[in-house]
This record gives C-alpha cells, sequence and structure tokens, in this order.
C-alpha cells in the first residue's frame, strides 16, 4: 500500500493539481482519527506518516518513571524499559513508543483512500464552482434531469442547474429528457457543492436571446434600452440605433421576421412587442403603448406621469387584458401612466376657459403623429406574426 499511495498522491498533483502536501496533511490528520475511532481517545498517541515510504506507525508518547513507580502505563514507562530502546533517556524525559496495531494497515488504506476521494471531489467541486462564477449571466443549454417539488434540475455536464418555481415560464411543462436553454443568474458555492441557479422567466434570458439571434445588438450598433416581461404571457423590448442607416426594429425583427419568430419559438409563443425607443418621453410612451395608436401624451416631469390620450374605440385595446399593455408599458418607460379616452379627456376640458381649452388643442396638434408605427408587434391577439415594418411588406 505505501508505495502505490505515495505514487498515486504523485500522480494526482500532476493531474489534477491539488499538492502532495495538502494530501499528506489530510491523511495524516484523518488517520489520528481514525484511530482514536477504533482504538480509543484515552491513549496519548499520534500517527507518524512517513511521507517518503509510505508506512505508518503509532506513536505512543510516554513519561519516563523510575522502575516501580508506572500508575499508568498509557502514559508511562519504567526506566529499565525505556533505556533499552532510548540509551540516553533520562527521568521525566517524554520517549515515544510505536504500538502499531496488527489490523492498523488495513484501516490506515482505507483511511487514506476515503481522504483522496473526499480530496479529488472538493477540487473537482472547486473547478465546477469558478467555471461556473465565470459564467454568470450567460445562457446554457441542458437536459432536464429530475424534477422535485417542482423544481427543475437541469444537467450541465459535470454539474446541474437548478430552476426553482419562480423561474420557470408560467404555462410550460417539462419532461425528464427535455433539452432547454436558460439563464445563469447566480451561482453560489456550498459545502455540498456549487448551486448553480438558471431561470427561463428572467428579463436578461430574453436579451441574451436577441444577443445571438441579432448580430447588430451583439455587435454594439442596436441597444436594447429597456425590458418589461411577464414571462410566459408578453414582453415590450425598446431598442435604439446608433447607426442612423440601420433601423433598429427591424433588425430585430430580422428577414421576414425570421429572427423574432425563433426568439418567440424558443419562449413557447410568448408575444413580445419591440418597440423604437425614443429620447422624447413623449414619443417614447406613445410607442410602448403599442399596438394601440395614440392621439396626445401630455407629461408631468417632475412627478414622471403621463397622460395619454386615445380614440375612443382604442382605450380597451391601450389598457390591455387586465390592465397588462399599460402596466407594460409604465414597466418599460419608467412613467407612471394614465390613459384617457379622447371622450373622457374632452369632457374634462369642458369647464375650462376658452383660452385654456385653444391652447389644448394646439398642444394637441403639436404633441404626437396619431399614424406613429414606431413599433413591432410580433403576434397578434390571436397568436399570428404580423405588423413587420413598411420596408418588408414592400419586398413581400
Amino acid at each position: 500500500m505505501s508505495n502505490e499511495l505515495i505514487q498515486a498522491l504523485m500522480d494526482i498533483e500532476k493531474e489534477r493539481g491539488i499538492p502532495k502536501e495538502d494530501l499528506i496533511d489530510a491523511i495524516k490528520s484523518a488517520l489520528n482519527t481514525a484511530y482514536k475511532k477504533n482504538f480509543g481517545l484515552a491513549q496519548n498517541v499520534i500517527v507518524e506518516f512517513n511521507e517518503v515510504t509510505g508506512d505508518v506507525k503509532v506513536l505512543s508518547q510516554k513519561t519516563v518513571v523510575n522502575s516501580g513507580e508506572v500508575n499508568d502505563t498509557r502514559l508511562e514507562i519504567a526506566y529499565d524499559e525505556a533505556i533499552e530502546l532510548y540509551p540516553q533517556c533520562t527521568i521525566d524525559e517524554v520517549v515515544f513508543i510505536e504500538v502499531t496495531p496488527a489490523n492498523f494497515g488495513r484501516i490506515a488504506a482505507q483511511t487514506a483512500k476515503q481522504v483522496v476521494i473526499q480530496k479529488l471531489r472538493e477540487a473537482e467541486r472547486s473547478l465546477i464552482y469558478e467555471e461556473f462564477l465565470g459564467r454568470e449571466g450567460e445562457i446554457v443549454t441542458g437536459t432536464v434531469q429530475r424534477i422535485e417539488t417542482k423544481t427543475v434540475f437541469i444537467s450541465l455536464g459535470r454539474t446541474e442547474g437548478i430552476m426553482m418555481p419562480s423561474d420557470q415560464i408560467a404555462g410550460e411543462h417539462y419532461e425528464i429528457g427535455q433539452r432547454l436553454k436558460a439563464y445563469i443568474y447566480e451561482v453560489k458555492n456550498t459545502s455540498k457543492g456549487p448551486n448553480i441557479f438558471v431561470s427561463r422567466s428572467h428579463q436578461y434570458f430574453l436579451r441574451r436571446l436577441f444577443e445571438l439571434e441579432v448580430p447588430e445588438i451583439f455587435d454594439g450598433v442596436v441597444e436594447i434600452k429597456s425590458i418589461a416581461r411577464e414571462a410566459g404571457a408578453r414582453t415590450k423590448i425598446a431598442v435604439y440605433s446608433l447607426d442612423d442607416k440601420i433601423d433598429s426594429v427591424g433588425a430585430c425583427v430580422g428577414p421576414r421576421g425570421f429572427r423574432v419568430q425563433n426568439i418567440v419559438a424558443e419562449l413557447n409563443g410568448e408575444k413580445i412587442d419591440i418597440i423604437k425607443y425614443d429620447k422624447d418621453p413623449r414619443s417614447y410612451i406613445a410607442n410602448a403603448l403599442s399596438p394601440a395608436k395614440v392621439i396626445a401624451v401630455y407629461i408631468n416631469d417632475e412627478a414622471k406621469i403621463a397622460r395619454v390620450i386615445v380614440p375612443d374605440y382604442q382605450l380597451s385595446l391601450a389598457i390591455g387584458k387586465e390592465g397588462q399593455n399599460a402596466r407594460l408599458a409604465a414597466k418599460l418607460t419608467s412613467w407612471k401612466v394614465d390613459i384617457k379616452s379622447e371622450s373622457q379627456f374632452q369632457e374634462e376640458l369642458e369647464p375650462l376657459s376658452e383660452d385654456d381649452a385653444d391652447e389644448y388643442e394646439s398642444d394637441q396638434a403639436a404633441n404626437i403623429d396619431p399614424d406613429n408605427d414606431n413599433v413591432e408587434e410580433t403576434e397578434s391577439p390571436d397568436g399570428v406574426i404580423d405588423d413587420y415594418d413598411m420596408e418588408e411588406k414592400s419586398e413581400q
């Protein structure tokens, strides 16, 4: 066992990068624990491990006393016996006497093996942790390994990703063996190994999908300014082009809508509204309320409140089912949005003076273009892809 153990430690140092000294220190500590566990705690002993030969010896520390005065043989040794082993010893000197049990070699071998395996596991966990810590913020592809109490465990090769219920897309059903893409949002190091938390509902999952699918975003020519997402239902994403020659919305939609359709397919039909970002908050808010058409937007910069006027027949569309469209628009723009129909707003204006009403009509005319189409809606209410930009329509 001795020669094989030393050779194994040297091989591990070369192949895995674990210093042999660290392994030997761990083996020494484990051997001492193993001896006390198997042969009692009362004995004042140490286990010696020879780093060159790999030999293991158990040594008992005993104090030399006058012959006939030995009270505890576990702690003391008579002078007559001691001088046979240590001719130069003196009374009250501490000497080491070998007390290696006959079967301790087998115990030592098992202990050393367990220590080496444990150290290899720790090194493997450390490597996995460092690898995935560097991949935090990336998309990974894995296979569903098991599902426990609604938590999905995804095989990522040497380890697994954890997708909590809150990180799953509402309405999605997962099966063992199913391949999935997910976003790594947190990596934790624990005593049992690294925990890699992944998500499909995170808004940055959508951001990374667009970066992978749209070269202009990956290259930095088109920027994603903001994302508002209700995973599994609808997402609004605001984009802006740093190059006037490149249409930000058209780049995201792609030729014949292929780019955005690939993302929608990955998200199992989640609707995606691609909004053109505008530095003018009024135009930006109007775009964000797509597919509703907006007549006018009045803003309060200090309170970050926007009052939006829409045609009467567009009010329910602007608000959306259960307020979803208005809620996403507010989240996307970071403005509180108050939506009024044109008739509702006119009623509020009736008590105003003629001068105030004239001022409103003047502002309304200069505020928003009712035919503004700076938005792409990837899915109509019935789930059909439509509304590509005018250039795409003309090409088709």
